[in-house]
């Protein structure tokens, strides 16, 4: 049934695609097709606008427009949807599987030796795996850890990475806008719920897709009632750092 009331709007032409309001929006109302926003149903949008502060580009909305009625139990029938799809397309990694096992990698000499400065720079990875979905809230490595949160592309942009970035932090890698952003939201919340992480820092790249990983991650810390020290860094396509802004969990 139709009827006149407060819906979401979205404006294409400012939209980036960045995908924020998909992750404020409770009702999965909204979702990236075809690399812009879209709502996906007018009745599973409550009209409340809870993601409107998210959207960087200012391409939300909310007008006063005839649409069906708000259906909260279409929307939690759609919900439950949409998991069972997501978990009917993953496929579990087999057991024992050498990327999903965790280890501890400890200094070699030379990274112990401070010595000649031309000696070539050792890894400055302390542990495995690192990408986000293959690690577990409670691996050991996170415990207590400075989190180093890195997308994907910023560690081929930056020469000097490991040195700059890396070296004496835990690091989690992922790409917000080629993975499953809820799925980063839920693990985020269980590691700042359990390992007591004592600070982190983003590095992200310039690119729009890249800015929702601050989100999630700070969404995250809000889930778990964490407070923790945030740093978000902003690394130009050339591998300079372009911004370095502390953030309010």
């Amino acid at each position: 049934m139709k009827s006149m009331r407060r819906i979401i709007e979205i404006d294409e032409e400012k939209c980036d695609g960045c995908g924020n309001c998909v992750i404020s929006c409770a009702e999965r109302a909204i979702q990236i097709i075809g690399g812009k926003a879209r709502l996906v149903k007018d009745s599973y949008c409550d009209g409340l606008g809870a993601c409107l502060g998210e959207c960087p580009q200012g391409a939300l909305h909310i007008v006063e427009r005839e649409a069906d009625e708000f259906d909260p139990e279409a929307v939690e029938e759609y919900l439950k949807e949409m998991e069972h799809r997501k978990k009917a397309e993953q496929s579990p990694m087999p057991s024992g599987c050498p990327s999903s096992q965790i280890r501890s990698l400890m200094p070699s000499a030379s990274e112990i030796f401070n010595g000649d400065p031309a000696t070539p720079a050792d890894s400055a990875l302390t542990h495995w795996p690192v990408q986000l979905n293959l690690i577990p809230a409670n691996a050991p490595f996170l415990k207590g850890a400075d989190l180093l949160v890195a997308a994907d592309c910023a560690v081929l942009a930056c020469p000097n990475f490991h040195d700059d970035f890396l070296r004496g932090k835990a690091v989690v890698m992922g790409c917000p806008k080629l993975d499953d952003a809820e799925e980063y939201l839920k693990k985020f919340t269980e590691i700042f719920r359990i390992s007591g992480i004592k600070s982190v820092i983003i590095v992200e790249m310039e690119v729009p897709c890249c800015a929702v990983m601050a989100s999630i991650v700070k969404r995250g810390m809000q889930d778990a009632g964490k407070e923790i020290p945030l740093e978000e860094i902003i690394i130009g396509v050339r591998g300079e750092v372009l911004k370095r802004r502390r953030m309010a969990a």
